[in-house]
């Protein structure tokens, strides 16, 4: 970070960079406006801290000047006592905050740093919504840590065809790591073939991977195509594998063994060459101790391991993945919404969006569908859903003798919570209560559940 000091009194100046430089800040000087627009055409500054009284060149007139020229950083206007009513004019002129001699100078640096932060911020945003692709597909942004590693396992593995295993919770982008992976790879000229296990009923699942022959049941009309072959020369990837039936994972561990399918009602074995990518939300080791998982597949599926962390975890990626979901949206809907507000892009960082990026997607949409300027504001933002679910399913906790709920209420709840966990497929939640999908409606019009 560096900063601009614009002060004409040598003492000041002296006293701003030495409190500065004792928080890592580094500084240059300036005596009066018109060395500081020498200084500002020389040299960039992520800030600037000027002197509302100076000779030649005053504060108010030097900040027209910045804001004139299409300076973007943020100013801080020093005034001294009596001056307040010329502050709130450097305001009007663009200044972003004014602080009172003599000052504290640790809220001097922590005012300098939270307005770098938020023009940083609002930076990174514009540079994304103004990136103008023609595909609406969701590229992998981010910059914290944990995705950083995960671009290093990437470009690791980008000449090899290994197998992947990307696990992570709902909405943290799982299908967006594997088209990474595939775009980065030997075959990314190859198709991308994606099935949700859990999406297509149990005893229409091996047909969808495997294919059929004509006449191998009842309506198999002509031969289909599975899953298998249709990404030969590329990548299937198979999302929520955890879902997968026991019946069903043997015959894909003999798959990934031999490399090869047989077509239901078919006798000859077809090779394939698609390299495979397995996501889950579950935790697969807990499921191969319980017996709902096989080891062995479980082992040749994790080959490479790869853990997108839940969005409230790495707050500093939400900038830019805003970013990319706002272009997305004004691109879908014809709309013009240039950014978010310094506020709004702070909200949406200290929101835990406990349903990730598909949370964020959905929050954003309403925003750009009912804000009326050209930037987002906090008032666009309903950040309310997902909170109070969340909390309401946290904090449930066992009756007591003395709370004894009526087998109605029990009903209600377990239908609730499985829907919740199922975001709301019905026939997920059914399987996971033991009743028809039917049923499971008939019981949520009962209750009249507005879920």
């Amino acid at each position: 970070m560096k900063i601009l000091i614009v002060d004409d009194e040598p003492n000041i100046r002296d006293l701003m960079q030495q409190y500065l430089k004792l928080d890592g800040i580094e500084s240059d000087c300036a005596e009066n406006g018109l060395s500081a627009q020498r200084m500002l055409r020389e040299e960039a500054y992520d800030a600037a801290l000027v002197d509302l009284k100076m000779p030649g060149m005053d504060g108010l007139s030097l900040i027209s000047w910045i804001r004139g020229e299409g300076f973007r950083m943020p100013i801080i206007m020093v005034s001294a006592h009596g001056e307040i009513t010329d502050a709130v004019s450097a305001l009007k002129s663009g200044a972003q905050d004014y602080i009172v001699k003599p000052f504290d100078p640790e809220e001097l640096t922590i005012r300098l740093k939270k307005l770098v932060e938020a023009q940083h911020l609002r930076n990174l945003v514009e540079s994304e919504t103004r990136n103008n692709r023609e595909d609406d597909k969701q590229i992998f942004v981010g910059e914290s840590s944990s995705i950083k590693k995960i671009k290093e396992i990437i470009t690791k593995i980008s000449d090899t065809n290994s197998t992947v295993l990307i696990t992570g919770e709902s909405g943290t982008g799982k299908e967006v790591v594997a088209r990474e992976i595939h775009a980065s790879s030997p075959v990314k000229e190859g198709p991308f073939v994606a099935i949700n296990i859990g999406g297509v009923p149990e005893n229409l699942l091996e047909s969808e991977l495997f294919g059929y022959e004509k006449g191998a049941f009842t309506g198999a009309a002509n031969r289909k195509t599975g899953m298998f072959e249709l990404a030969s020369g590329g990548t299937l990837f198979l999302d929520e594998i955890g879902d997968m039936p026991l019946s069903l994972q043997v015959k894909i561990l003999r798959v990934l063994q031999d490399r090869r399918i047989t077509r239901l009602g078919g006798t000859e074995a077809i090779p394939i060459n698609a390299r495979i990518i397995a996501a889950t939300n579950k935790d697969l080791e807990q499921q191969v101790r319980e017996g709902a998982f096989r080891e062995d597949l479980f082992y040749r599926l994790n080959v490479v391991r790869i853990v997108i962390p839940p969005l409230r975890e790495r707050r500093e990626d939400i900038p830019l993945l805003a970013a990319g979901i706002l272009r997305r949206f004004n691109r879908q809907m014809g709309q013009k919404v240039t950014g978010f507000s310094a506020d709004a892009l702070q909200l949406l960082c200290e929101h835990d969006f406990f349903g990730n990026v598909r949370e964020l997607e959905n929050i954003l949409e309403r925003a750009v569908i009912f804000t009326s300027g050209e930037e987002i504001q906090c008032d666009d933002l309903d950040l309310r859903g997902s909170v109070s679910l969340h909390t309401q399913i946290k904090n449930e906790t066992p009756a007591t003798p003395a709370e004894v709920k009526s087998l109605k209420d029990v009903e209600v709840d377990a239908i609730i919570r499985a829907l919740h966990r199922w975001e709301g497929n019905r026939t997920r939640a059914a399987q996971e209560l033991g009743i028809s999908r039917r049923t499971l409606i008939n019981k949520i019009a009962e209750y009249d559940l507005n879920l």
